[in-house]
């Protein structure tokens, strides 16, 4: 079943927004999560799963906040690449395990050249320098030219939340 055939319980619309923020940092999340909701553990474990297997949430997963672990230098790598290899060459992009978001957008005659983005992060500047060169080096001449924008400030950092939750 996929998410458009998905339909969401009631205790489904609780667990997300029970959990938007994250899983509780407990020995047993699903046990810790059940108990308010009125639910049994394993209820929590089963309708995660399945709104997981229907793609209705994407991950259940550890989000480390990169800052407090060092990684403070953030720079998104734009791309000048042919429209028609764009695919192919994102997802070759998108594989590296140093870039956390790929994608791609549309340019701005005379204004925009860029149609690939990749974020990549690092300790410093140099070592995310370093990361797109090693970008450059796997598109090769499929790159007409490149830049690294660093980020500034941190303005924004969270996901989509659900009404009420």
């Amino acid at each position: 079943m996929d998410a458009a055939h998905f339909t969401l319980s009631e205790l489904d619309r609780r667990l997300i927004a029970a959990t938007q923020e994250g899983l509780p940092l407990e020995v047993d999340p699903w046990g810790a999560l059940a108990h308010p909701l009125g639910a049994h553990r394993d209820e929590v474990k089963e309708r995660l799963r399945a709104m997981l297997d229907a793609g209705v949430i994407r991950r259940i997963a550890a989000v480390p906040n990169h800052y407090r672990v060092g990684v403070t230098a953030n720079g998104m790598t734009v791309w000048d690449v042919d429209d028609a290899r764009i695919d192919e060459l994102g997802a070759r992009v998108g594989s590296l395990d140093f870039v956390s978001h790929c994608y791609r957008r549309p340019r701005r005659e005379g204004v925009w050249r860029y149609n690939l983005f990749a974020m990549v992060h690092g300790a410093t500047r140099d070592e995310v320098l370093g990361k797109a060169e090693q970008i450059a080096k796997l598109l090769g001449g499929a790159a007409r030219a490149h830049e690294v924008l660093f980020s500034l400030r941190v303005l924004k950092k969270t996901g989509f939340r659900m009404a009420g939750g």
